[in-house]
């Protein structure tokens, strides 16, 4: 396997990742790039959008300026505090309920609608329903959590077309930070096509609905189904991404949520060594993400330990220190997900055998074997040319304030789904 020679990623990334001729992957040159942007003059852009689109919604005497797709996580409370706070407009928060919901996310999504005064609209999802899609698409492409990818890129726009408010806020372009899917200049706005393609993995709610085998109905899948072209372009919806317009850094500006707006974060996780990403969900960075482990070979502490290195606050050998310890972990809260579908572990990882890459694993005397790791290219030719001079603020992020519980107690909190 092809590694990064700045970061830890692999070549087999999803999504696609390019390598250029030192090496370097294109997620590390897209960070690269942007200090020689000129950020206030994207501003300038952003802020125009926005009052083009407040005037609009007083046109309309729409009380709602814009939608702003969340979960309560640390780019939902930045996204909110950045257009409410600082830009002035009057946002609909809008989120779809996965119903893997933790006791921490449910105080964060509280704490963002209390702390900048917006109003929220969230849809949820029967168990019962959620059940079936998660286990149908765990054995169709290994994705426990499809049912919320579909719903936070789905649902906030059946509400925009609804309520005719056309303008929709989203945070930071995924794929763009973590693989550089597209460069910075592309100013790439939300599309039914990437939607589909990759936060969906191909699959749209009819696809489920005709395969005789799912057993799901098209009850099960109402949140899911995207507006038609007719209605999109009636209402003239459109959706834009922060990270185009300011400097995106999620730990600055987690930095800032913790400090002044009360936004709570972990103790302790089992598979990466951030405290502050994906804890509003109780697979996200537990069952969910291992299933990537089991498919790829790398798991979220490749991701934050490689958007730590981009950023001059890691080395790649301590990135890789983090991989090692973080990546191959058994999450604790599979039990639950066991529990909750009814399935075995062996059914469960027998499920996803015909989606193991054969890049990274192979069947060695009946059991899976990674044939490669980052932890092998520690030296490999060319590191030193390509490495980054570090920060001075290399410190790890500071723990919120939380009187819920003792900070020395490891034992997870999050036992249940709270389903509401």
């Amino acid at each position: 396997m092809v590694y990064c020679k700045r970061c830890c990623y692999p070549a087999n990334t999803r999504t696609s990742i390019v390598f250029d001729e030192q090496g370097v992957c294109s997620g590390c040159r897209l960070i690269e790039s942007r200090p020689k942007i000129d950020w206030k003059e994207r501003e300038g852009w952003l802020k125009n959008i926005l009052e083009e689109y407040r005037a609009k919604a007083r046109a309309k005497n729409n009380p709602y300026d814009c939608i702003i797709p969340v979960s309560g996580g640390k780019d939902s409370h930045f996204q909110a505090y950045l257009i409410k706070k600082v830009y002035g407009l009057n946002p609909l928060l809008v989120t779809y309920n996965h119903i893997f919901n933790t006791k921490r996310g449910i105080r964060n999504l509280t704490n963002l609608v209390k702390q900048f005064s917006c109003d929220l609209l969230r849809f949820t999802s029967n168990p019962e329903s959620v059940r079936k899609i998660s286990r149908y698409m765990l054995k169709k492409v290994g994705d426990i959590t499809w049912h919320y990818h579909a719903g936070i890129m789905t649902f906030p726009i059946q509400v925009a077309v609804q309520r005719d408010i056309p303008l929709i806020v989203w945070g930071e372009h995924g794929f763009a930070e973590l693989t550089g899917m597209f460069n910075q200049d592309d100013m790439v706005e939300f599309t039914k096509k990437v939607r589909q393609e990759h936060s969906m993995r191909g699959f749209e709610p009819e696809d489920l609905i005709q395969d005789p085998e799912s057993f799901i109905t098209k009850q099960d899948l109402v949140p899911f189904f995207y507006p038609t072209d007719q209605d999109i372009e009636r209402v003239g919806v459109r959706g834009i991404y922060l990270s185009n317009y300011i400097k995106w850094d999620a730990r600055v500006q987690t930095k800032l949520m913790i400090e002044q707006y009360g936004f709570e974060t972990a103790v302790k996780r089992d598979r990466t060594f951030h405290l502050y990403d994906k804890i509003d969900d109780i697979h996200a960075s537990g069952a969910h993400d291992y299933l990537k482990y089991l498919k790829f070979g790398y798991g979220r502490a490749t991701d934050d330990a490689s958007n730590e290195i981009r950023h001059g606050r890691m080395t790649r050998e301590e990135g890789i220190e983090m991989v090692e310890k973080y990546d191959s972990v058994r999450p604790r809260d599979l039990e639950l997900y066991l529990e909750f579908v009814g399935m075995t572990e062996e059914e469960f990882e027998r499920s996803i055998d015909h989606l193991r890459d054969p890049q990274i694993w192979e069947k060695r005397d009946g059991v899976w074997v990674a044939k490669d790791s980052v932890a092998n290219h520690v030296n490999d030719e060319g590191v030193d040319a390509v490495r980054l001079p570090l920060v001075e603020d290399r410190a790890p992020l500071p723990p919120s304030k939380q009187p819920y519980y003792s900070r020395d107690d490891h034992i997870p909190e999050d036992t249940e789904y709270i389903y509401l």
